[in-house]
């Protein structure tokens, strides 16, 4: 399952889940405008910080939107 942490209104969010969206994946979004989720967010990462991208099946976490669109363009192709 691929978990990614957002924020609203977050251009580098957005250009993450556009990437998901051209590959055809889709994502269990957490939005950290909730109070507990930047809390689950700051215990798993270590920052506030947004987009995260969480890869429970390959066990993969990251930040930053051009590693994870590097990852999800390696990972999960488009077929």
């Amino acid at each position: 399952m691929l978990t990614l942490y957002v924020k609203t209104g977050c251009f580098h969010c957005r250009k993450v889940l556009d990437t998901g969206k051209e590959l055809g994946i889709s994502f269990e979004e957490e939005n950290i405008a909730d109070d507990a989720i930047a809390a689950e967010l700051v215990a798993r990462g270590g920052k506030r910080q947004v987009p995260y991208l969480v890869d429970s099946e390959r066990g993969i976490e990251m930040y930053e939107s051009m590693d994870i669109d590097r990852y999800l363009r390696e990972q999960y192709p488009k077929h």
